[in-house]
């Protein structure tokens, strides 16, 4: 099988490859990745040079490109997408171009060439807010009610690529999954940010009072549930993919990750809330595990041990990503000029 993935350079397309080559060596990859600053060819250099898989440089709003990627292709895995909140407030315009535009472009040229598969990754943050002091989860019949530019580029993306299944016939799967974390995150996201600032004894900064909650699921289970979509999934059809049972928040984890580092609490700190931040998510992953079954591989707290070691273990690749572009935001979002 010819697999095109969408974004392979970035967090979770990256992960995916890696994993997709271990577990399945005699399909062919091809990573379709724009190289934008959370893009980074580092993080599959394990598998540069085997025959089965190549890079292509190129964006998915650009359709000439596309289209000469999409030839001869079985299966479409989508990624590449805009995903940080805090950018989408600073450039909403990137995002609706990016996460709409691009993702139609994709659909129309998958519909032409005859792509056998399209799976899109989208997030559940398409679902809004729950409330602090509800025990809901987000699930597959949840209403859309998305609060940032991020999460309605996604909400359209979602309705673009049902709307191609059902008018056009193009054999679709989403997944909307929760807050990844694991190996080569891009440290804006808040676990790879409180690990390295950690190790470097910089403070942490917590939006608001912390107490803001979310599903965490590790981007190995993430990678496995969408094995398991592509495998067993049945065409036309969502899954939602969480990683807890239990609510956790963000303060919660920084006090974790704090503790399984034997660093000190007082590296904490509260700074002014985002606008229209989200208070609390929770996702109910029943029908994956029921119709497909997967279920995370290990708890959060073996997870997030796993994910502070691998930090430390690569010191080289998180400070060559924290140079550049990445100061620059850094300092725009938590220490912005009075």
């Amino acid at each position: 099988m010819k697999i095109v993935v969408t974004g392979g350079a970035g967090f979770i397309g990256a992960n995916f490859i890696l994993y997709w080559m271990e577990k399945h060596p005699e399909d062919t990859i091809v990573n379709f990745d724009a190289l934008t600053y959370a893009g980074n060819l580092e993080s599959i250099r394990a598998v540069e040079k085997k025959s089965t898989y190549s890079f292509v440089q190129g964006n998915i709003c650009d359709v000439d490109a596309v289209s000469s990627v999409l030839k001869g292709v079985d299966t479409v895995v989508h990624f590449a997408a805009e995903s940080h909140v805090d950018r989408s407030i600073h450039d909403p315009a990137n995002f609706i171009k990016s996460n709409v535009l691009g993702t139609q472009v994709l659909l129309d040229q998958s519909v032409r060439l005859g792509v056998k598969r399209f799976h899109h990754i989208s997030t559940d943050e398409v679902f809004g807010s729950l409330s602090l002091a509800e025990n809901t989860r987000f699930s597959e019949d949840t209403r859309y009610d998305p609060h940032s530019p991020y999460s309605a580029s996604k909400a359209g993306s979602d309705h673009l690529v049902r709307a191609y299944f059902h008018t056009f016939g193009l054999p679709v799967t989403i997944t909307n999954c929760s807050n990844n974390y694991g190996p080569y995150q891009f440290p804006e996201k808040v676990i790879p940010l409180a690990i390295t600032n950690a190790l470097e004894d910089k403070k942490i900064p917590v939006y608001g009072d912390g107490l803001y909650v979310r599903d965490w699921l590790h981007v190995e289970d993430h990678c496995r549930a969408i094995e398991s979509v592509l495998e067993k999934g049945t065409i036309g059809e969502t899954y939602c993919v969480g990683g807890l049972t239990k609510d956790i928040s963000n303060i919660e984890v920084v006090k974790k990750i704090l503790h399984i580092l034997g660093k000190n609490e007082s590296l904490i700190s509260f700074v002014a809330d985002r606008p229209g931040h989200d208070r609390r998510y929770a996702v109910d992953w029943t029908k994956i595990q029921k119709n497909l079954g997967w279920s995370p591989r290990f708890d959060f707290d073996t997870w997030l041990a796993d994910t502070v070691k691998w930090y430390k273990d690569n010191e080289a690749w998180w400070k060559h990503v924290k140079s550049g572009e990445y100061k620059e935001y850094y300092d725009r979002q938590y220490n912005p000029k009075t």
